[in-house]
């Protein structure tokens, strides 16, 4: 279960953003150079002293909803996120397929051995700029009885860059998730990545949830303090953790030592 990792809290988790895959627009670098890029931002990631990571194929915009993601994109994930599995010792790696691969991601983090997935709709319904995509709670879970997995799942509430057409309050359609959803962690964000969710929405889903809680994006040198006193666990990779501030770029060691630093202070 999540919440023997999240023991510690809070649970701080490291973005590997993989540049743009094979057979994606924007794809320039081989499988074996992306490869060699998620290994050393993992290296760099568990020395800044983070509990776990998320790989993630940020840079395969524009994204497919789900079930048109391409087979060479699962494949790729595949071979990367059992490199990183291999030459780290973080406590949990996750897998992340944009926009909502998450049945894809399942499969790639129980055939590598990775501990859980982030899945962005896994209840409800949500207007997207890739249109209405639609949750995979039913799909997942069956996947995960079917295959007798140990992988869990961290998934969003009122997930940024999107809109709920099953618009509840938030504390809501978290106990939905929670009770109904069957997931391990909730995961609260903003409306978008460098957006933070308001602290008292964080607060209102913990209050309403006997899960860890998770904050999924917005983080930044100023606000972490804050929402490491809130949250079982934070997302990590906005600009502020990031080389030159390159959204998506490679990851600010320093940075992410500062955090760590101070939400691990006691």
């Amino acid at each position: 279960m999540l919440t023997k990792l999240f023991s510690e809290t809070p649970f701080i988790i490291g973005m590997i953003h993989l540049p743009p895959l094979p057979g994606s627009p924007f794809n320039k670098l081989s499988l074996d150079d992306i490869v060699e890029y998620a290994i050393n931002e993992a290296r760099k990631l568990e020395e800044a002293g983070v509990d776990g990571v998320i790989v993630e194929n940020l840079g395969d915009y524009p994204f497919f909803k789900d079930s048109d993601i391409p087979p060479i994109t699962v494949a790729s994930m595949s071979v990367i996120v059992r490199e990183v599995r291999r030459n780290s010792k973080l406590k949990a790696v996750g897998v992340n397929v944009l926009r909502n691969g998450c049945v894809q991601a399942f499969s790639i983090a129980h055939v590598t051995g990775s501990q859980f997935i982030r899945c962005n709709v896994f209840i409800g319904a949500y207007v997207t700029d890739q249109g209405i995509i639609e949750g995979k709670a039913a799909e997942v879970l069956r996947l995960k009885k079917f295959l007798n997995s140990n992988v869990m799942i961290a998934a969003d509430i009122h997930v940024k860059h999107a809109y709920p057409l099953y618009n509840l309050p938030i504390e809501l359609a978290a106990q939905d998730l929670a009770e109904r959803g069957g997931v391990d962690a909730v995961i609260v964000s903003g409306q978008r990545s460098n957006i933070p969710p308001e602290l008292e929405k964080a607060r209102k889903v913990k209050e309403n949830v006997n899960l860890p809680v998770v904050i999924g994006s917005g983080i930044s040198l100023d606000n972490f303090r804050s929402y490491c006193k809130v949250a079982d666990g934070l997302i990590i990779g906005e600009k502020d953790f990031k080389e030159g501030g390159i959204i998506g770029g490679p990851s600010k060691k320093e940075a992410y030592e500062i955090l760590v630093k101070e939400c691990k202070r006691k």
